[in-house]
């Protein structure tokens, strides 16, 4: 296979998976419709961290040792699943809570500065704590390594793209979700938009939990 080769066909795959709603877009969308651009964007940077981390470790092969071991796969499936279901009960405890107190713009997850350092935080671990990334990228990756390439080099190359994707679609995200900004300062919505959140949070962990 040739380098040129290589990369569109792995653009195309992980393309298609950049645009498969799932977590990551929940988060994207849930942060910036409710005004915290700056925060949005460090959850995509925090994301994009993971993914380089993720195509890093793959590419010197520490990963396959995790996905080869079932004890540590099992421990970070399981600290990922509670971080994600905490995460998800958080959200909706707090839509509950406002309807007994004075509504705020935001629920605990995103009280305060709008603050893009802890908008990377939260998208980094999210993307660190979810084992099945490294597995994707242990199955994946290599089959989009040429024959006589650096492995290192060659990786790295592919998750750059793998990032490149994320960011363009994560700017459209941002973009659409300003949109339903004027919409989301009515406290019903707002609480509708973080029930539906924090279901889709809550029930990735569970998914994660049971090994789906």
């Amino acid at each position: 296979m040739a380098m040129s080769t290589a990369l569109w066909s792995f653009a195309l795959v992980v393309g298609l998976l950049t645009l498969t709603p799932g977590l990551d877009t929940a988060l994207i969308l849930r942060t910036s419709a409710l005004g915290r651009r700056r925060r949005a964007w460090g959850v995509v940077l925090g994301i994009q961290t993971g993914t380089l981390l993720w195509g890093a470790l793959t590419s010197l092969g520490v990963t396959a040792l995790l996905t080869a071991s079932h004890l540590a796969y099992t421990a970070l499936r399981w600290v990922g699943a509670a971080y994600l279901v905490w995460m998800g009960v958080r959200m909706l405890r707090d839509t509950f809570q406002k309807l007994r107190a004075p509504d705020t713009n935001e629920s605990g997850l995103l009280a305060g500065t709008d603050s893009a350092s802890d908008g990377w935080r939260q998208g980094t671990l999210t993307n660190l704590l979810n084992p099945k990334m490294g597995a994707f990228y242990v199955a994946v990756l290599p089959q989009f390594i040429p024959v006589g390439a650096n492995h290192f080099t060659m990786g790295l190359l592919l998750t750059t793209v793998h990032i490149l994707i994320g960011l363009i679609w994560s700017a459209v995200l941002i973009g659409f979700a300003q949109v339903l900004h004027g919409w989301l300062r009515k406290p019903r919505a707002r609480r509708l938009l973080d029930r539906i959140t924090g279901t889709v949070i809550a029930a990735f962990g569970i998914r994660l939990a049971l090994g789906d």
